[in-house]
């Protein structure tokens, strides 16, 4: 019996190491097919001080609710460490390095912004109520613009929120309740961003590195270069069956015939899918969703029994909406000292959002070094803008046209820095078209269940599967597919993880309505000494009957 993996992303190696850990598999009787050089997927990490570093995407972990990729990498061992485990490498490294964002917003003439509240008005607090109350079916495929009024988009509840994880105006308003229910206990501390856990290194080393390694000494067979076509699946009296794997290698067409026992687990789209990497010279491309591999496999998957194994169209088939840029900078001590000073922080900076900024900006000063490779007098810095068709401020073009060099300009004038503390500093641009595709509008349909009803020897593993109550565009959705994958398939009895829910918990939910109705020192001031009293006292009323007439 054989197990076969389209992608080697971090889902694809958390199901392969639960095979061997719960299921008993060889690691020989695994094989992961893989198009590009690396494993990792979206989660990855690479260069070095000459030619500068990149990552696409960078990741927050967060331990009250990651419950899947924690338990899991209790049992995978340290690469850094001998004798400890990846999640003992986290805590350890979360006791040392705690957060405590002290610049989250800063505003045009590079003044801090005051967040200790959320900005709210009563019509906002009543807008996010009602959403929050509403079933998805209700929402259904709506966006988040129209639960909202336009105020609502000014507040910094709203800048923290979105540049956090995220959003946009017109991302599906069902996923922005689910990360308000999912992280209702964030709620309290999203200016400071206190619960967030960082690993020890970028997450390709933390994370997928340590997986691929434990993998490969179990004799996992990785086989990079090898590109799915299409996977061919039969259908008899209401059962799905995959039968063949089509795939290119080194320009040759090859098949992979599937038995009945054997095992096939699909990557049902990529969020970096078609990325174009830049340099400081050079421009990064936009593609379109003509360039979407791993979106046109799922629709050729989809397209032979249509209706059973989702829809990808409403995820890869609005670019405009569903892309955003990053960068990653390289550079040294001294431009590092340098916007250290302008952030008023001492030696890293979680993440800080130019609030005012046309592009958007947001960029953080993670914890150094960021790569195993990386010299003392070497830093990087990771950032990421959402509105990069847009003219900068300062550069005159959009950032999509922009060249590493040309970002960091307007990065920096942004911030106050000179010219002379740039130095040989590199900037890489990375447009990605799909990473926010999981955020789209969609129905219920559109996503397949990890194992689809009737499939006997495939499933699913990506952040485009269906799973109530988690949320996308985090690495425990792609861990918790996985394992319900895995487990469904070879009906293993362990029990998953269960999602801790934070959102029913009356002392959290308390304290998240004491936060919403929180003035500024200025603004209480004004109003008088009881006001806040009064007006949280009757926010609590209000929604308790909101809460009565909705559960009643």
């Amino acid at each position: 019996r054989k197990a076969y993996f389209v992608g080697s992303g971090i889902g694809s190696l958390s199901a392969a190491f639960f095979l061997i850990r719960d299921a008993g598999f060889k690691g020989e009787d695994i094989i992961i097919l893989e198009e590009l050089a690396a494993t990792g997927g979206s989660m990855d990490g690479a260069g070095n001080p000459k030619d500068g570093y990149i990552c696409r995407g960078g990741r927050m972990l967060n331990q009250p609710v990651y419950e899947c990729l924690q338990e899991m990498m209790k049992d995978v061992p340290s690469i850094t460490k001998e004798g400890q485990s990846v999640y003992q490498d986290i805590m350890d490294f979360f006791v040392d390095h705690k957060t405590n964002v002290q610049n989250r917003l800063i505003t045009l003439n590079g003044q801090t912004c005051d967040v200790s509240t959320m900005g709210f008005c009563q019509r906002d607090r009543m807008e996010l109520l009602a959403l929050s109350l509403a079933s998805e079916k209700q929402i259904g495929t709506s966006v988040i613009s129209d639960w909202f009024s336009p105020d609502f988009f000014k507040t910094n509840f709203w800048f923290m929120w979105q540049t956090t994880f995220a959003f946009q105006m017109w991302s599906s308003a069902i996923e922005l309740k689910r990360y308000m229910h999912r992280f209702m206990h964030e709620f309290v501390r999203i200016e400071t961003l206190e619960g967030v856990m960082k690993t020890p290194f970028n997450q390709y080393e933390s994370l997928a590195l340590p997986l691929q390694i434990f993998l490969q000494k179990n004799k996992t067979q990785i086989k990079f270069g090898c590109s799915v076509k299409n996977v061919l699946i039969n259908e008899s009296t209401g059962k799905y069956t995959a039968q063949q794997i089509i795939y290119v290698e080194d320009g040759k067409e090859k098949q992979i015939k599937l038995s009945p026992q054997d095992l096939c687990f699909i990557q049902n789209g990529c969020m970096t899918d078609s990325s174009s990497i830049g340099s400081h010279t050079e421009a990064a491309t936009l593609k379109t969703s003509k360039d979407a591999t791993s979106f046109g496999l799922w629709q050729k998957i989809a397209d032979q029994h249509p209706g059973k194994f989702g829809n990808p169209e409403p995820f890869y088939k609005n670019v405009n909406e569903s892309m955003w840029q990053s960068f990653t900078l390289t550079c040294d001590n001294i431009l590092w000292e340098q916007l250290c000073k302008q952030l008023k922080c001492k030696t890293h900076g979680l993440i800080t959002t130019l609030r005012d900024a046309n592009w958007l900006f947001t960029f953080s000063l993670v914890f150094q070094p960021h790569f195993r490779n990386q010299p003392d007098n070497v830093k990087v810095v990771w950032g990421y803008c959402l509105y990069p068709n847009r003219l900068g401020n300062y550069v005159k073009k959009s950032m999509l046209e922009c060249t590493g060099q040309e970002i960091l300009y307007e990065l920096c004038q942004h911030l106050r820095i000179a010219k002379e503390y740039v130095g040989d500093a590199i900037c890489k641009p990375c447009i990605m078209p799909f990473i926010t595709s999981q955020f789209q509008p969609r129905k219920v349909e559109d996503r397949p269940l990890p194992v689809p009803v009737g499939a006997t020897n495939f499933g699913f593993i990506s952040q485009y599967v269906e799973i109530p109550n988690d949320v996308v565009f985090t690495v425990e959705y792609s861990v918790r597919a996985a394992q319900m994958a895995v487990y469904k398939l070879l009906d293993i009895k362990k029990k998953i993880p269960k999602i801790n829910r934070y959102d029913l918990n009356p002392i959290v939910l308390f304290k998240s309505l004491i936060k919403s109705y929180k003035y500024g020192s200025g603004v209480a001031a004004r109003r008088g000494k009881n006001t806040q009293k009064k007006v949280i006292i009757a926010g609590i009323v209000v929604a308790a009957v909101a809460i009565f007439m909705k559960f009643k």
